[in-house]
């Protein structure tokens, strides 16, 4: 194996090594190919979140907020991999907006009703506990111990749970959508799917690693295609006229500018401690994934643990990076667990071709046109990836946890963490006669009850004899 790695290096320059030398011509594609592993799920959560809190309260700025997404990720990707003091693990990560923050933000924006308020009370919220985070990696070594793989494979599994009945939602179209479930809905989003698949298991190179990106394209165009043949309106119960939710809506790009400066604070944070508190608690869940993500991207891809200064910098820079993003309307940026796997499955770790994708969000970050083109995609085409999308956080939580050995403790852990603390997020109505604070910090999408409840008992139970 080691002979082949060195011909490798040799034919190709070193991809395999983090500070290794390489020709941009060879740096420009490898950098690209996690930049099309990532690109969808990094606009995903915002697409979401603002449908969530009112499509029509966001026509306007959705353009500017997916714009901003790009380029933040661009920013803090680069921060990651070259650290700017102690901000940055100086690891091969790539950095986007989280997946992992929906389930609490939807339970927020349910609590203050929607809007461009509770958009800014997201905002917020991220302000604060991105600083939180920040000052919590700084003190990461002495309470490393507290994070095991057993403890963050969970927390990543109840990400990935929580988020798979998102994905389905969108496969139909989007909950709200007049025309929810519908066959074509249907239709479009299974045949998205099936694309994907058989892209990534079909093919090698390139086209399995950007199967997402090109299964969204086709997406497009099947929608494109189908406004030609298919009626792209339909009449309500109500009797009023509404269009389908595949339609594409066109008008959206061409109105968008070419180039753009990006704009700071497109909507204006709100204080609120009904957002600020989950949010703050689900800061502490992405700090331990974060820290499972990087060490797993070390096992993976450079094949030794993590040390404590790659494990506090990229934790770091997680929070600072998130509370940055807030100042341009944008989500929190975490490690993207879709990279961690390209990364064990590559093990090219290095740090100028990653760098080079970094620079190419950056650029679509700046071409708004681009931004409009992502924000009319239709919810049953973004189903068809994010089923798959998310589901696949769901094995990333199960190896995880399966890098120990599964003992009668780590069970009982992951056993209880999921069935009482993830059961009781996700069917919060149990908690109705408890104080309200209880409801809002443990309900809705059972990331932190899980966390807490892992955490909590990765520290009572005793542990087991080797």
């Amino acid at each position: 194996m080691r002979e082949n790695h060195s011909k490798a290096e040799t034919a190709m320059g070193t991809p395999y090594q983090f500070e290794g030398k390489l020709p941009l011509k060879q740096a420009i594609p490898l950098g690209l190919q996690h930049v099309l592993a990532m690109f969808v799920g990094n606009l995903t959560p915002i697409l979401i979140i603002t449908a969530a809190c009112g499509a029509e309260d966001f026509a306007a700025v959705q353009v500017t907020l997916l714009q901003n997404a790009m380029l933040i990720a661009g920013i803090v990707t680069l921060v990651q991999l070259y650290s700017i003091g102690p901000i940055g693990g100086k690891v091969p990560i790539i950095m986007g907006t989280s997946s992992g923050f929906i389930g609490v933000f939807q339970s927020v924006v349910n609590i203050m009703g929607g809007g461009v308020v509770a958009y800014g009370a997201i905002m917020g919220a991220s302000l604060i506990g991105g600083l939180f985070e920040t000052v919590l990696g700084a003190f990461l070594k002495p309470l490393r111990r507290f994070f095991p793989a057993v403890v963050t494979g969970t927390v990543v599994l109840a990400i990935g749970l929580s988020l798979i009945s998102v994905g389905v939602g969108s496969f139909g179209g989007g909950s709200s959508a007049n025309d929810y479930g519908s066959a074509e809905n249907l239709l479009i989003a299974l045949v998205v799917m099936i694309i994907i698949l058989v892209l990534k298991h079909g093919t090698k190179g390139l086209t399995s690693s950007s199967c997402i990106l090109i299964g969204i394209i086709i997406g497009y165009i099947i929608c494109g295609v189908l406004s030609f043949i298919l009626p792209t309106t339909a009449v309500n119960a109500d009797g009023v006229e509404y269009t389908k939710a595949w339609v594409l809506n066109w008008d959206k790009v061409a109105q968008a500018k070419w180039f753009a400066v990006p704009q700071i604070m497109p909507v204006k944070p709100v204080f609120d401690l009904r957002a600020i508190v989950p949010v703050m608690i689900m800061f502490i869940v992405t700090a331990v994934e974060t820290v499972g993500d990087i060490s797993g991207c070390m096992e993976g891809g450079m094949g030794r643990e993590a040390s404590d200064s790659e494990l506090a910098g990229g934790v770091m820079c997680d929070g600072i990076g998130s509370s940055f993003a807030a100042l341009f309307g944008v989500l929190p940026n975490t490690s993207f667990s879709q990279n961690v796997g390209l990364v064990t499955m590559t093990k090219i770790v290095n740090r100028f071709a990653l760098g080079c994708g970094a620079v190419f969000l950056i650029l679509c970050g700046l071409l708004p046109k681009l931004a409009a083109l992502v924000s009319i995609m239709p919810q049953c085409v973004l189903g068809g990836a994010a089923v798959i999308m998310f589901s696949s956080i769901v094995m990333s939580g199960i190896q995880l946890i399966t890098k120990e050995p599964l003992t009668a403790r780590n069970m009982t852990i992951v056993s209880v963490a999921l069935g009482l603390g993830y059961g009781i997020g996700a069917n919060s109505a149990i908690l109705a006669g408890l104080p309200d604070f209880v409801a809002l910090i443990f309900g809705g999408s059972g990331i932190v009850p899980a966390a807490f409840v892992a955490i909590i008992l990765n520290i009572l139970l005793p542990k087991e004899e080797a």
